[in-house]
């Protein structure tokens, strides 16, 4: 991770470590939150405006990944759910959902297949080397 010197004018510094203080998190933490949080917004532009109940989120890694929007689920997720057999019926209770929300996300994955495959494919290798 690179250092960058940020001057903040004092009472929004002082504003931004109450706020992170409440979080439970360092000002830095909160400052890289709150960048990220931006960045993701402005990145809205990879949503496909085809399926409104998905959005793109930068995870934990960097990596950006479709998500069931508001939930933080990703559409991946789901497709790893109904490949290993499961309903779209049992994954709504599952994660306490609309049916809907699963349906919407698995026709997402049928129009953005080789992507979401990608992204399965590369966690499954980072989890085979971690073991």
């Amino acid at each position: 991770m690179t250092r960058y010197a940020l001057n903040l004018p004092l009472n929004l510094k002082s504003e931004a470590e109450e706020l992170a203080s409440r979080q439970g998190i360092s000002l830095n933490q909160f400052i890289m939150w709150s960048v990220s949080e931006k960045v993701a917004s402005l990145r809205q532009t990879l949503d496909d405006p085809n399926f409104p109940g998905i959005t793109y989120r930068r995870g934990a890694s960097g990596w950006v990944t479709p998500a069931l929007r508001g939930t933080g689920i990703r559409v991946q997720t789901i497709v790893v759910n109904t490949q290993m057999g499961l309903s779209p019926e049992q994954i709504a209770a599952e994660y306490e959902l609309d049916v809907n929300r699963i349906r919407e996300a698995q026709v997402f994955y049928s129009a953005h297949c080789p992507e979401i495959d990608a992204n399965i494919h590369t966690e499954q290798n980072l989890e085979e080397t971690c073991d």
